[in-house]
């Protein structure tokens, strides 16, 4: 089988992309920030599936650096560039998380190129396809590109930025290196261990009764299992050369209605989850002193909807029930002690 590079191993999609990827008989190398969490990411792993040692190779590599990309990449026919550079804090500019997020991208496209890599799937997201839109009653397709001139959030800013810098960079100076793009909505799922993804937050904070009341918005949500099994027909399908493509579960859904779902499937261990949601103009006025919603600004009132037509017609991709997912996610959750 083939030798494939995933960036960022120890990222919530990233594990899930390199389990992916060994269960179908690939050997596997991935980058993280810190060696020390090797340990940690094969014993996750481990306890998913059963591989030779040998098929998994764990090296060192920093987007925001130079050095190790060289390296990584050597002898791969395939990248997917996952990882992406995040804050821990609220960024002074935007910037701050722009241009770590183009150039890592320019960063693993020159070294692929220059490495004769087949082909690089990047995962990008819904936040650069469908922010800064007005509201519109047809769902958002590959063909939408966010609106980096409206006010919007600085991460789906810098999506948007890095992977029209990506197309561009293949276009120009990509050689006969392919490209495509994933663009995964809320991704919601099974953990693999007992971390704690940004996306899975708001099912933790219903299941902790930490929410009151639930945002008055909706948008697509999709597994991440199959987020990853997206990502490795981008691979490998012909038909996904330079084609972008988004990864969502049926229709979009309100905040109140994941947790009517918990409520429904998980019995008493939900009884936490809100029961109502709030109005447009209470949760704009609370968004001024809650920086939690005021992220959410450009998403109060508003459908986010998008669909995955495109991915399950060229690719025979399939998503699996949302309702299934959210289920799978409060139990690993809880079962990792995360909700409690």
């Amino acid at each position: 089988m083939t030798r494939v590079l995933v960036t960022g191993g120890t990222g919530f999609i990233g594990s899930w992309c390199v389990l992916a990827l060994l269960d179908a008989g690939h050997t596997v190398r991935t980058t993280v920030r810190d060696l020390g969490r090797e340990p940690v990411l094969r014993s996750w792993l481990r306890a998913a599936a059963t591989f030779d040692d040998d098929r998994l190779t764990v090296v060192r590599a920093d987007l925001e650096h130079p050095d190790g990309w060289e390296a990584a990449v050597d002898d791969c026919d395939f990248v997917l560039h996952v990882a992406s550079p995040t804050l821990r804090r609220t960024p002074a500019t935007d910037d701050e998380l722009i241009v770590p997020a183009r150039e890592g991208v320019l960063r693993v496209l020159r070294a692929a190129r220059d490495a004769g890599v087949r082909r690089t799937v990047l995962t990008s997201a819904f936040g650069a396809v469908g922010i800064g839109h007005p509201q519109r009653s047809t769902p958002f397709t590959e063909e939408d590109w966010t609106n980096v001139d409206a006010d919007i959030p600085p991460y789906q800013r810098s999506k948007t930025v890095a992977e029209r810098a990506a197309w561009q960079f293949v276009r120009e100076e990509g050689g006969d290196m392919e490209l495509a793009a994933v663009h995964p909505v809320g991704v919601l799922g099974p953990l693999l261990g007992p971390d704690d993804p940004p996306s899975l937050r708001l099912v933790r904070r219903m299941l902790e009764g930490k929410m009151p009341a639930c945002p008055p918005f909706a948008m697509g949500y999709v597994d991440v299992r199959d987020v990853a099994d997206l990502h490795l027909r981008a691979m490998t399908d012909p038909a996904a050369a330079g084609e972008r493509f988004l990864a969502v579960a049926g229709r979009s859904l309100r905040v109140i209605d994941i947790a009517r779902i918990l409520r429904d499937r998980l019995g008493e261990r939900a009884e936490k989850a809100p029961t109502r949601e709030l109005p447009v103009w209470l949760t704009r006025a609370l968004a001024t002193v809650n920086p939690e919603l005021r992220l959410l600004k450009h998403q109060l009132g508003r459908d986010l909807d998008a669909t995955a037509a495109k991915a399950e017609k060229l690719l025979d991709w399939k998503a699996r029930p949302i309702e299934d997912t959210i289920a799978d996610t409060a139990e690993s959750i809880l079962s990792h002690s995360l909700g409690k």
